[in-house]
C-alpha cells in the first residue's frame, strides 16, 4: 500500500493536532455546512430575481472567496504528492498509476464527446428561429481561437500542471535521498497545517456560493434563458445521464455505489454550483476522496491530472454546442465530418481547464478547424454560458472524484474504513 500512516488525510476536525481546541462554533459550523451553503444559494436566487442591482454588488463575495481557495491549490497539490511519492518504496507504482489515469481520462473523455455529439443530434436543441436571440460580443473569443490549439501555451499558464510536474519530481529526488526519513515528518507537518487553515476557510463556503449565485440571477436575469431553453435543458439531461448511467455504471463495475458516492461529496456539489468554478472545490474533494479510503499518493496525482485532462461535463457542453450551431444555422454534417468534430476535440477539449472563457475560445478554434459553421454563433451561446457553466464545473469534479476511486481500487489503493462508500453486495 501507498498509504502512509502518518500522512493527514482530511479537512474535517483532529483528535488532536493544531485544529483539536477549535471552538464549539466551528464544529457547528462543520455539521451544518451543506445546510448553509443550500440557504445561502436559495438566498442568492431570491435576491437576484427580486433586487437585482443589489445582487450584482454580491459579486466579490463570490470571486473573493474562489481566488482565496486557489491560493491552497498549489501547495495541497505539491505537498500532498510529494509527501505521497517520498513515503514509497516503489516509484514504478507511480508511473502506471499516471499512465492508467491518462488512459481513463481519455477513454472517458471520448465517450462524453461522443454522448454529447449523438444527444444533441437526438433532441435537435438548434431546431429554433435565431431570429431575436441575445447575443454577446465573441471579438476576444474568436481571434484567440484562430490561433489554434497550442500545447506550449496550455502548460505555460496552467499552474496545477506545472505544480504537479514539479512535485513529482521533488518527490521522486526524495525518496531516492538516503536522508528522506528526515524530511517525511515536516512534509507531514506542513501538509497538517495547510488543510488545518483551509477547513476554516471552507467556512466561509456559504459566503461564496451566495456571493456566486446572487451575481449571476441578478447580472444575467432567469428570463434570458427562454430562448434558448432547449439548449439548457438538453445540456443539463445529458450531463444528469452521462452522471447516473455512465459514471453509475463504472462505479457499480467497481462495487462503488453512485448515490453514496454523491452523498459523500454533496458540499462540494453546492460549492461548485454557487461559484460555478470546480477548481473552489478541488482541495476540499481531496481531502473527501482520502476519507473515503483512496490513497494519499493516487490522490494527489489524479485529482490535479484529472482537472486537466478529464474534464467530461466540459466535453459534452462542447460537443453539444457545435452540433447545436451547425443546426441553428442548416449546416449539414456528413460522417466524416462529424468524426473529425469528435478527433478535433479530443485534442482541444484539453485545453478548456482553468482559464475563464478557455470553453469558448477551444469552441471557436474548433469551429475555425472545420471551417463550416460560423464562428458568429458563439455569441448566442455567450448569451447563456453562464447559466450552463454550473453544469460542466459539478459534472467535472463529479467525474474527477470517480477516476480518482477507479484508479485507487484498481491498483488496491483503497482502503474503504468506516466510509460508507462501498456498496453491501460483493461482485
Amino acid at each position: 500500500m501507498l498509504r502512509s500512516s502518518s500522512a493527514p488525510t482530511a479537512a474535517g476536525p483532529a483528535k488532536s493536532g493544531p485544529s483539536a481546541s477549535a471552538p464549539s462554533i466551528f464544529g457547528w459550523l462543520s455539521r451544518h455546512l451543506t445546510l448553509l451553503v443550500f440557504i445561502a444559494l436559495v438566498a442568492a436566487v431570491l435576491l437576484g430575481q427580486f433586487a437585482p442591482a443589489t445582487a450584482i454588488r454580491m459579486e466579490p463575495l463570490g470571486t473573493w472567496f474562489v481566488n482565496v481557495i486557489k491560493v491552497f491549490i498549489p501547495f495541497i497539490i505539491f505537498l500532498t504528492i510529494v509527501s505521497g511519492i517520498s513515503g514509497m518504496s516503489d516509484l514504478k507504482k507511480v508511473g502506471r498509476i499516471g499512465i492508467k489515469a491518462l488512459v481513463y481520462f481519455e477513454v472517458v473523455t471520448t465517450l462524453s464527446l461522443t454522448i454529447g455529439i449523438l444527444l444533441a443530434y437526438w433532441v435537435k436543441p438548434g431546431r429554433i428561429d435565431k431570429t431575436g436571440l441575445p447575443t454577446g460580443d465573441i471579438k476576444k473569443y474568436a481571434n484567440a481561437g484562430a490561433k489554434g490549439f497550442d500545447w506550449g501555451h496550455f502548460f505555460a499558464t496552467n499552474l496545477t500542471l506545472q505544480v504537479l510536474l514539479l512535485a513529482i519530481i521533488v518527490g521522486i529526488v526524495i525518496s531516492l535521498h538516503p536522508k528522506r526519513q528526515k524530511a517525511l515528518p515536516w512534509i507531514h507537518l506542513a501538509t497538517r497545517w495547510v488543510f488545518v487553515v483551509l477547513k476554516y476557510v471552507m467556512y466561509l463556503a456559504p459566503v461564496g456560493a451566495f456571493g456566486g449565485m446572487a451575481y449571476t440571477i441578478g447580472k444575467f436575469g432567469i428570463r434570458t434563458l427562454k430562448p434558448l431553453a432547449m439548449l439548457m435543458a438538453t445540456v443539463y439531461g445529458t450531463m444528469i445521464v452521462f452522471i447516473f448511467v455512465v459514471l453509475g455504471l463504472i462505479l457499480r463495475y467497481f462495487k462503488f455505489n453512485i448515490w453514496t458516492y454523491l452523498k459523500n461529496i454533496r458540499e462540494e456539489i453546492l460549492i461548485v454550483l454557487g461559484t460555478s468554478s470546480s477548481e473552489a472545490a478541488l482541495p476540499s474533494l481531496m481531502a473527501k476522496l482520502e476519507r473515503m479510503g483512496c490513497s494519499q499518493p493516487v490522490v494527489g496525482l489524479v485529482v490535479p491530472t484529472g482537472y486537466s485532462f478529464n474534464l467530461d461535463g466540459t466535453s459534452i457542453y462542447l460537443s453539444m454546442s457545435v452540433i447545436f450551431l451547425a443546426q441553428l444555422y442548416n449546416v449539414p454534417l456528413s460522417m466524416g465530418e462529424l468524426l473529425s468534430i469528435l478527433a478535433i476535440l479530443m485534442i482541444t477539449s484539453k485545453g478548456a481547464a482553468g482559464v475563464t472563457g478557455s470553453g469558448f475560445i477551444v469552441l471557436a478554434s474548433t469551429l475555425t478547424a472545420i471551417q463550416k459553421i460560423p464562428v458568429e454563433g458563439l455569441a448566442f451561446l455567450l448569451a447563456v454560458d453562464k447559466f450552463m457553466s454550473e453544469a460542466r464545473a459539478i459534472t467535472n469534479i463529479i467525474g474527477n472524484g470517480v477516476a480518482t476511486l477507479v484508479i485507487a481500487k484498481s491498483e488496491g489503493e483503497f482502503n474503504p474504513a468506516d466510509s460508507g462508500l462501498v456498496t453491501i453486495t460483493a461482485g
